[in-house]
């Protein structure tokens, strides 16, 4: 048998998380392909990650450090310390091959390291840890795991040994002065940021480690506009914000001129034969438009939907303003262009702002948030409630109504089926009825003898879903309401947001439908919006009040100014407009990308002064708005 090699109890562990953060970076490297990360990109990737690497352990080894300098030296060479130690090992090893597979996971949803998304899913973990549990065969995982761990242990247990001999006072101080140094330098010399390596959006992320990266996301998770992003005198931006024909009254009340002034109602009402008296807004989760035939797709996932776009309004160019459901309900609600960090409907003081329903239940109309899960989850239910919607989801429902669930909801034709039972109580007063859909979200399982594709697949999700929601208006057609509403379609955000830009502009491009065949002939819009837009394009059509609340627009009455759309993810803020982008990132970042109109590839170009003034005043203005209260229905008074 060969000599066993001494080695310190800590240097062993910091060896056994290096090697593997090395070969899950290998491995997440090896999904990409070169065709998204090359060689030039791998080498600075693998650069940067092996110096994140290393910082990381200055911070884990801390306590292992201590416990090796304060130990005692008599307990140090008994056989029961011995047993602890490589029990510890096998404990630890287990702990990291567990975080590699979730971070493999988590890559495989998001192409990204444990970011604040990862975050949010440690609080909601009845649903996470569902999902999980109804996606993987985790009792399997978790065995590999342990007999992969134990494997390990044995082969370093055959060439290497704990250093046992007696450590003199000066020796224990030079340990313990480390575990103090290591994490202070850490701090001084190593932040998340170090990432941004790179033009390539994917070598930045595979440049990453999981834990430096969760650790920083929980830090960052709330993002304050004016202390992280570039701004402005906020009577400049009030100033711009006008001469692009805002109609929101500004924040520098000495700025205001003639911008509430009503536009004549064939320009609010756009293409509408007439004014709806009810609306629908169906919010389909993770709907991108790649997957639909209208916009190009070949394998006939949505027929239904594509039969609906025909009969009624397309929207070619419609972005979504976020990567996650809280920011899709955030922009269909507040009509706000997104703040940094989290979500409103995530933030305290949310209560009573200018949603769509909360104007419109001020007005006479019954006002709905009907959702197929636990609204629990994102604190959909306490924003929905305390902006005077009635509330609606999972619990509500009867078991004998429910065709199949999962860990995410009911299945979208009991969600819908149970909406129209609810919508037929409300009798003759005009409502607004907002549903959430759920299906269309890993483990991607529905009822059988639906569709021609077993569940577990994202394409049998989708067109499981087209099937539920072609069900809900046929259904609808022979109600007396069905005449009178204007059903909405519209996607919360895209399947994936991975792209070789932090904000590849494809990735945002989602459908939006409006169906309402007794009120509007078939015809297509081609204007870009966003979703910004839907709220005050819809109180508008329904000749309510309160449109002028919102930093979208009424994208009929604004169809001769110039589009543009905001989309963004947690950090980066996006404004497009005149095929460019601007993006604004924390440290007072900008960047400008030019857009091909076509594929809506985007490569990095001079910047564009103008419209970075106008990027900054809008997304300034929206998260001042919000700190100051001013998004609330009295909060501009």
């Amino acid at each position: 048998m060969a000599k066993r090699r001494n080695i310190l109890f800590p240097v062993l562990l910091a060896s056994i998380a290096f090697i593997l953060w090395v070969i899950l970076r290998v491995i997440l490297w090896g999904d990409l392909g070169l065709s998204k990360v090359d060689f030039s990109h791998a080498l600075g990737a693998f650069g940067i990650g092996l110096w994140l690497d290393i910082w990381t352990l200055a911070y884990l080894a801390v306590p292992w450090l201590i416990a090796t300098a304060l130990m005692p030296d008599k307990w140090s060479v008994t056989k029961t310390m011995s047993f602890i130690r490589w029990s510890t090992i096998w404990l630890v090893t287990a702990i990291l091959i567990f975080g590699i597979v979730s971070e493999f996971i988590f890559w495989q949803e998001f192409t990204t390291r444990f970011n604040f998304i990862a975050v949010d899913y440690l609080i909601y973990t009845n649903e996470v840890i569902g999902n999980i549990r109804e996606s993987y065969p985790v009792p399997l995982i978790f065995t590999a795991i342990g007999i992969v761990a134990s494997i390990l242990v044995l082969i370093l247990r055959k060439y290497f040994q704990f250093n046992t001999e007696p450590r003199s006072f000066k020796q224990r101080l030079a340990i313990l002065s480390l575990a103090i140094a290591l994490p202070i330098a850490s701090f001084y010399v190593a932040n998340v940021d170090q990432m941004e390596h790179s033009t390539n959006a994917y070598a930045n992320e595979l440049s990453g480690n999981g834990v430096f990266s969760l650790a920083a996301a929980m830090r960052r998770n709330e993002l304050d506009y004016d202390k992280f992003y570039k701004t402005i005198q906020q009577a400049e931006a009030d100033k711009t914000l006008i001469n692009l024909g805002l109609r929101r009254i500004p924040e520098d009340k000495g700025q205001i001129k003639d911008i509430t002034k009503e536009s004549d109602e064939s320009a609010k009402t756009g293409p509408f034969i007439r004014k709806p008296k009810n609306i629908v807004l169906i919010s389909v989760e993770s709907l991108s438009a790649e997957y639909m035939g209208i916009y190009g797709d070949k394998g006939n996932l949505t027929p239904k939907l594509d039969k609906l776009a025909s009969e009624g309004l397309q929207f070619d160019h419609f972005f979504a303003t976020g990567t996650r459901t809280v920011r899709g309900l955030e922009a269909l609600s507040v009509g706000t262009p997104p703040i940094p960090g989290q979500a409103i409907i995530h933030r305290p003081n949310n209560e009573h702002m200018s949603t769509i329903g909360e104007l419109l239940q001020a007005q006479g109309y019954e006002s709905f948030f009907i959702y197929g899960g636990y609204g629990v989850f994102d604190n959909m239910n306490n924003f929905f409630r305390s902006n005077d919607y009635k509330v609606i989801d999972r619990t509500d429902f009867d078991p004998k109504e429910i065709a199949a669930e999962n860990v995410w909801g009911v299945a979208d034709e009991s969600l819908f089926n149970h909406s129209i039972k609810v919508i037929d109580k409300v009798g003759d007063k005009p409502f607004f009825v907002h549903i959430m859909t759920t299906s269309n979200h890993r483990p991607y399982t529905y009822p059988d003898g639906r569709i021609d594709i077993p569940s577990g697949k994202r394409k049998g999700a989708v067109k499981y879903t087209d099937y539920a929601i072609g069900k809900f208006i046929e259904d609808s057609k022979d109600k007396p309401w069905f005449k009178d509403t204007l059903f909405v379609i519209v996607a919360d955000h895209c399947a994936s947001v991975a792209g070789k830009t932090k904000l590849p502009v494809a990735k945002y491009h989602i459908p939006l439908i409006f169906y309402a065949p007794d009120l509007i002939k078939p015809q297509h819009y081609s204007r870009m919006a966003s979703q910004v837009d839907v709220p005050p394009t819809l109180l508008d059509l329904l000749g309510a009040k309160g449109s002028n609340h919102y930093f979208g627009e009424n994208m009929f009455a604004a169809e001769k100014k110039p589009a543009r759309a905001f989309i963004s993810n947690y950090q980066e803020l996006g404004y497009y407009k005149d095929d460019k982008l601007i993006v604004l990132s924390p440290k007072q970042k900008t960047q400008t990308f030019k857009v091909d109109p076509e594929t809506l590839d985007s490569e990095p170009t001079e910047m564009d002064s103008n419209l970075l003034q106008e990027a900054i005043a809008y997304y300034q203005t929206a998260s001042r708005a919000f700190k100051l209260g001013k998004l609330k229905v009295d909060g501009d008074k």
